[in-house]
């Protein structure tokens, strides 16, 4: 029978830096969001607002991958082999429902 030595796990001291960062991102992220709740409350609706809210929310979505999926430290050569097929995505997304609109001109 073998004997199992008994193991102690120490804590490593917390990284200040990496808490910074994290509170960094989490502060801005809160902010954006902020400012959109307050243009929901305070801004009527209409093309305006609307606009509004997808420019914030595309500054998120790029701050949401440049930091949590580490994008924004990778080489420019693979950040645009993701965003370029993206844009296409978008791209497909306008034009379908824009062409969708004259379906309804016909019945």
């Amino acid at each position: 029978m073998a004997m199992h030595e008994e193991q102690t796990f120490t804590p490593e001291p917390a990284d200040k830096a990496k808490i910074r960062h994290i509170l960094k991102v989490m502060g801005i992220l809160a902010f954006v969001t902020a400012i959109e709740f307050l243009l929901a409350f305070t801004v009527p609706s209409g093309w305006f607002l609307t606009s509004i809210f997808v420019i914030l929310t595309l500054v998120k979505a790029f701050y949401i991958v440049s930091e949590f999926m580490h994008l924004g430290h990778e080489v420019k050569a693979l950040i645009w082999s993701i965003v370029l097929p993206l844009l296409f995505v978008v791209w497909l997304i306008i034009a379908l429902i824009y062409e969708g609109e004259y379906l309804y001109s016909y019945f």
